[in-house]
C-alpha cells in the first residue's frame, strides 16, 4: 500500500508560547479577589507583593515591579466607573454579559492606556499577552479588539463621548468623569452644601493616591526620631503625625516594628487629640474607647492617658479585632484593659467613665482614596442598617459617661445620615447634654465649617474625611 501524500500545512504564523508578565499576573490576581472574595485590596496586595519580592529569578519583585502593580490595581480600581463606561462604548453587549475575569483584564489594559504613561503599543500588547496567559487565546483576540478601540482616544476624548453633559445631568456626568456611584456624588454633595467647585475638588482627592501617615506614640516614640528616616516628613496638624512620601515603606521605619509607632491617618490622629484636650468638669481617671478595633486611635489614647496616669479600658465587640487592639496596646507605657464587648450593651457601670469614644462602624464613605472598591460596594440602603447600631453605640457611649465627662462620636463617613443625624436624633434622647464646640481642639486646621461639629475632608485637609462631634454630659 503506498503512503498517501501528506497535505501541505496552509502558510500562517507558528504557534508561540504567551509571555509571561509577573506584574500583570499579580495585578490581575489582586482585581480577581477583590471581586470573587469581596476583598479589599490593602489587605490583599501586601501578602502578594512579599510573595513576590521573595522570589527567586526573573519573576523576583523589585521596587519599581512592586510601585508598577500597586499603580495598576489601586488604579483600576479608582476608576472602575469610568473604564466601565468607555469599554461598554467599545462592546456589542451589555457590560453584565462580558466575563468577570475578561473585564479585569480590559479594565488593566484600559488604565494602561488611559491612566499611565505607558505606551500604547505597549499597554496593549501587554495586556493582550495577559489575556492569552490567563483567559486563553480566543478571548485573547476579544482583548485586543476591543483595547484598540480605546487606544484611538485619550481620557479626554473619551469622557466627551461617554459621560453627560453638566449641565444636562449634573450627578451623572460627574459619576463617571469621577468614578463614583451616583448616589453617593449625591450624597457627598450634600454633605458639602453645594457648589461644583467643591464637590469636583472632592471626587478627584478621592482618586488620588493617599499619603501614609504614621503617629509617633507619645511616651514611646517622637516626631523627631520619625522624621530621621527616608522620605519622611512632618504632619501637617496632628504634633504626633510624620508622612512619607512616595515610596516609603512603613515596615521599614524601626519604631513601626517595635509598635512604638504606627500607620494611622491624621485625621483618625486629631479625633483622638481633640477628645483627649476636650476640657472637663471634675476628675480625668478613666477613659474608654468604645469601638476600639483595630486599635488605631486606641494606641494613641493610650498613650495620652498614660502621660496624665489615666487608665484607658479598650473595648470591642469582634473577640479578632480585639485581638488587633491588644496588639495595637502591647507595650503602652500606663494602664490600660482590653476586652471584647458590646457598646450597646455595656460591660461596666453607667457613669464610670470621664472620656468616652465611639468610633462607631460606617459605610466608610470617607476612606474612599484607602479603599476604592468599597464605593462600588456599598448601597444607599447600607445606611439603614448602620443606622440602629450608631444610634445604640452614642446612646451607650452616654450613659457610660459621667455627668462632666465628655464623649467623642467619630464616623469615617460625611453621610449626613451618618454623622449630624445620629447625634441630633441621640441627643434628643438626652436632655443632659451638651454640644461642644470641636474646632478649637484642632488648632491650626482651617475650614472647620461653622461647628460646633467638625467634618475633615480630603481635598481641604488630606486627610480621610473623619467626622467628630463632643459630647458633654451635663446632667
Amino acid at each position: 500500500m503506498s503512503e498517501q501524500p501528506r497535505r501541505p500545512r496552509k502558510p500562517g504564523k507558528p504557534y508561540r508560547r504567551p509571555q509571561k508578565d509577573p506584574v500583570r499576573i499579580l495585578a490581575f490576581e489582586a482585581l480577581r479577589a477583590v471581586d470573587e472574595r469581596d476583598a479589599y485590596a490593602n489587605l490583599v496586595l501586601p501578602p502578594l507583593l512579599r510573595k513576590a519580592r521573595e522570589k527567586e529569578g526573573p519573576e523576583k519583585f523589585d521596587t519599581r515591579d512592586a510601585a508598577l502593580a500597586t499603580e495598576l490595581v489601586y488604579g483600576t480600581l479608582r476608576r472602575q466607573g469610568t473604564y466601565d463606561a468607555i469599554i461598554s462604548d467599545c462592546v456589542d453587549r451589555p457590560l453584565r454579559e462580558v466575563d468577570p475575569p475578561v473585564l479585569d483584564v480590559l479594565s488593566l489594559g484600559v488604565h494602561q492606556l488611559l491612566g499611565t504613561r505607558i505606551p500604547s503599543h505597549a499597554a496593549v500588547s501587554a495586556s493582550v499577552e495577559l489575556a492569552r496567559v490567563v483567559l486563553g487565546d480566543g478571548r485573547a483576540k476579544f482583548v485586543n479588539a476591543v483595547l484598540r478601540k480605546v487606544a484611538r482616544d485619550d481620557l479626554d476624548g473619551w469622557l466627551q463621548r461617554v459621560a453627560p453633559p453638566y449641565d444636562e445631568d449634573p450627578e451623572d456626568h460627574l459619576a463617571v468623569v469621577h468614578s463614583h456611584p451616583r448616589w453617593v456624588v449625591s450624597a457627598l454633595w450634600d454633605s458639602l452644601g453645594g457648589g461644583r467647585a467643591g464637590i469636583e475638588d472632592l471626587l478627584a482627592a478621592d482618586n488620588e493616591r493617599p499619603e501614609v501617615t504614621l503617629v509617633a506614640r507619645p511616651g514611646r516614640a517622637t516626631r523627631e526620631e520619625l522624621l530621621g528616616e527616608e522620605a519622611a516628613l512632618p504632619g501637617r496638624w496632628s504634633p504626633y503625625a510624620v508622612r512619607l512620601s512616595e515610596g516609603g515603606e512603613p515596615g521599614a521605619v524601626e519604631a513601626v516594628r517595635e509598635g512604638r509607632a504606627g500607620v494611622q491617618d491624621e485625621g483618625s490622629q486629631l479625633v483622638a487629640l481633640a477628645l483627649a484636650n476636650a476640657p472637663l468638669d471634675g476628675p480625668d481617671r478613666r477613659w474608654l474607647d468604645g469601638c476600639a478595633g483595630p486599635g488605631g486611635k486606641a494606641a494613641l489614647l493610650g498613650a495620652l492617658a498614660a502621660e496624665r496616669g489615666a487608665f484607658l479600658l479598650a473595648s470591642e465587640k469582634q473577640p479578632h479585632r480585639a485581638g488587633l487592639v491588644a496588639r495595637a496596646l502591647d507595650g503602652n507605657p500606663g494602664p490600660y484593659q482590653v476586652i471584647a464587648a458590646d457598646g450597646t450593651r455595656p460591660a461596666w457601670r453607667p457613669g464610670s467613665f470621664d472620656r468616652v469614644l465611639v468610633d462607631v462602624p460606617c459605610t466608610g464613605l470617607g476612606a474612599l482614596r484607602r479603599r476604592p472598591e468599597a464605593r462600588w460596594r456599598r448601597r444607599p440602603e447600607d445606611l439603614e442598617g448602620f443606622a440602629p447600631l450608631q444610634r445604640g453605640l452614642l446612646r451607650g457611649a452616654l450613659e457610660a459617661v459621667r455627668t462632666g465627662g465628655v464623649v467623642a462620636y467619630a464616623t469615617c463617613s460625611p453621610h449626613l445620615a451618618e454623622t449630624r443625624a445620629v447625634v441630633a436624633d441621640v441627643l434628643k434622647q438626652h436632655p443632659g447634654t451638651e454640644l461642644i464646640d470641636a474646632r478649637p481642639l484642632l488648632p491650626g486646621v482651617p475650614d472647620l465649617g461653622d461647628g460646633p461639629d467638625v467634618q475633615l475632608w480630603p481635598h481641604l485637609h488630606g486627610t480621610d474625611a473623619m467626622y467628630l462631634a463632643l459630647v458633654r454630659r451635663t446632667s
